[in-house]
């Protein structure tokens, strides 16, 4: 019969607490003291893998327990889906009140799949504007449907709700900072995880820690404009594009509930973000004027998936595993698709939290995972790589974005996640247009230097 032990002791006044599960405990990892493998990619297996159920022993009298550490949706959603499916879970979270910068757009399908009430979504954008560095704007939008829409909600809302329902399944939710994992001292040994628990009234701000990993900064500021101003942004985003606004990623203006959320990010100029930030601002002049900023959020953000994402028990997912995409810069719904696949795979292997599981099970996960989403990643990197290395490249972006074609692959492929096949000649038109436009900018950008020289 396998044991559990809990020890306390105390560190610099907080409450220092480390735990060790079962014989053979599992453990989810995902937050930011995770690091990013530069130049890493998503990469396609083809593994045999046995279900460790199988040869592995059952847990008498106990389940399994698994530490989900990280609440934002990838923590969320796996720690619901772990504790619907018998397995004792711990959430921590080192801040229940976080409200990271981020855009917080969502697509239609996550609603649906993940059960989110409607009174979540602060807007409803039908109309995406996308604003050239030349200030040439393109409205998008014209594919949707009437019931069509990209949802925009705050990830403090977001976070708390998820974590909410991980709890109502009963998970227990943990307002901790991790600190370390302890490796088994043999085959077979428990991990043990160190972390600070907050009490409600103590606070603190915990052990700062570093990396060495590519990861982006994503710089958000909340800014209350007036309703008058604020009509124009009911439904409607706007994206900037330019080397002022970023050299790698793009500018924008997300509306919220009572207030938009304008922000930028890059991963090739860090130290210059807040000189981008100010270029957003400027872009946006005439819409935001007037307008109060309520808060100021910056974070740090993984943007390559992780070349190692499973080891042992201990698994990736969410922006610890790097599921940032390139181009659009969107995580939520594949944070939330990667804890909740992660966790399906350790409660299937687990046969409800009944047996061990092994490196076999979360592998599982991995290969559904990369074999859904693999193609979108890809698509997108290349589609930075191509549109975002200069300001001409970044014109015949949105110039081939005024093609209905072109919104329509691109409104279907992001709200219902699938790599939509197209039609092969509007594809070959799309080609041709699309060097015409790079031809075109190129053409411009040889001007515009002369004229600098």
């Amino acid at each position: 019969m396998a044991s559990l032990s809990t020890t306390t002791s105390t560190a610099a006044g907080d409450s220092l607490r480390s735990f060790a599960g079962l014989r053979r405990e599992t453990r989810i990892l995902r937050g930011v003291a995770a690091a990013d493998a530069p130049g890493s990619q998503l990469r396609r297996r083809q593994l045999g893998v046995v279900r460790a159920s199988r040869t592995s022993p059952r847990l008498n009298g106990r389940k399994l327990r698994v530490a989900v550490v990280g609440g934002g949706p990838a923590g969320g959603s796996a720690a619901e889906a772990l504790a619907k499916g018998g397995v004792e879970t711990m959430l921590i979270e080192r801040k229940l009140d976080n409200c990271k910068p981020c855009g917080g757009a969502i697509p239609l399908c996550m609603v649906e799949e993940f059960g989110l009430p409607l009174d979540l979504i602060d807007r409803r954008v039908t109309k995406m504007k996308m604003i050239s560095p030349s200030n040439v704007a393109v409205d998008i939008g014209r594919t949707l449907g009437p019931d069509e829409y990209i949802g925009m909600v705050r990830r403090e809302v977001l976070d708390a709700y998820l974590r909410g329902r991980a709890a109502e399944a009963g998970a227990s939710v943990i307002n901790g900072l991790f600190l370390r994992l302890e490796q088994p001292e043999g085959p077979g040994g428990p991990y043990r995880i160190h972390y600070n628990e907050f009490s409600p009234a103590g606070g603190g701000a915990g052990e700062r820690r570093t990396a060495e990993y590519e990861y982006a900064i994503a710089f958000q500021e909340r800014v209350r404009i007036p309703e008058t101003k604020m009509e124009y942004y009911k439904e409607r985003a706007e994206m900037y594009v330019g080397d002022d606004v970023s050299p790698d990623f793009y500018g924008w203006v997300f509306p919220k509930c009572d207030h938009v959320a304008v922000g930028t990010g890059t991963v090739t100029h860090k130290a210059d973000i807040k000189k981008f930030q100010a270029a957003t601002r400027l872009r946006a002049k005439d819409k935001i004027e007037g307008g109060t900023i309520i808060r100021v959020e910056a974070h740090p953000i993984p943007e390559h998936p992780r070349p190692r994402r499973v080891l042992g028990r201990v698994a990736l997912i969410g922006d610890a595993a790097g599921y940032v995409t390139k181009c659009s810069g969107e995580g939520i719904y594949f944070a939330a698709k990667s804890g909740r696949m992660c966790a399906e795979a350790i409660v299937e292997g687990s046969e409800n939290g009944s047996r061990m599981i092994d490196e076999g099970d979360l592998r599982k996960y991995l290969e559904k995972f990369d074999k859904m989403y693999w193609p979108t990643y890809k698509v997108l990197d290349v589609l930075q790589k191509l549109f975002y290395r200069s300001n001409a490249a970044r014109e015949a972006f949105v110039e081939m974005c005024a093609d209905e074609y072109v919104q329509k692959m691109t409104f279907d492929s992001y709200l219902y996640k699938k790599v939509v096949p197209g039609n092969p000649v509007d594809d070959l038109k799309l080609a041709v247009n699309t060097i015409g436009s790079l031809v075109r900018a190129n053409a411009l950008r040889r001007e515009m230097d002369k004229l600098t020289l």
